[in-house]
């Protein structure tokens, strides 16, 4: 789930940046720390939006840098194991699909995709189940719930979040429209 949250840290201006506008150089800074990082409490940092309030500046004997108190806003993403989200095909592969969630992808794999069998078209990158025919490919919406999460503060790019499409409620937009009328038909007769 996205937040906004209201956090404070410890800025460091460097020397050259003293003369600019210390709220723009503060802004700049935080945002070429943050986005795209992952702090395990906090979450994963999608944008530093504002700075709320600057502190006095802080000097440290051998730096020429200023140290800064700053509350400011941040727009982050939390996950959650179970947590039901929605994300985009980025990638097709033999062994499963890659889903986007913005700052961050995660893997579908073909076990997680349905309970048939999964076919892999290399020549269209399609994933498409054996009996009714439904395929996934890059550019199709997605519903499905994280099994797995293991996020690196470290290397963001090494996180893994498994997801699954195998329970009711789940599956590509197209698949959740089909669904939804064969409901509604159901319904009415």
């Amino acid at each position: 789930m996205y937040y906004k949250m209201t956090l404070e840290d410890k800025v460091r201006v460097p020397p050259h940046r003293l003369g600019e506008d210390l709220e723009k150089v503060i802004l700049n800074v935080l945002q070429e720390q943050l986005e795209g990082s992952i702090a395990k409490e906090i979450g994963i940092f999608i944008a530093v939006t504002k700075i709320l309030t600057v502190g006095e500046g802080e000097l440290i004997p051998g730096d020429g840098a200023v140290y800064y108190d700053v509350r400011f806003e941040a727009a982050v993403l939390r996950l959650a194991l179970q947590e039901v989200i929605e994300g985009e095909v980025v990638e097709t592969t033999s062994f499963g699909a890659f889903i986007s969630l913005g700052p961050i992808d995660a893997m579908l794999h073909v076990s997680q995709i349905s309970d048939e069998y999964i076919n892999y078209d290399e020549k269209n990158g399609r994933l498409i189940c054996q009996d009714s025919k439904r395929a996934i490919t890059v550019g199709d919406g997605v519903r499905a719930r994280i099994v797995a999460l293991s996020l690196n503060e470290r290397e963001p790019r090494e996180s893994k979040i498994g997801l699954t499409m195998r329970q009711s409620g789940l599956g590509t937009t197209g698949w959740l429209e089909e669904e939804l009328e064969q409901e509604k038909e159901k319904g009415a007769a």
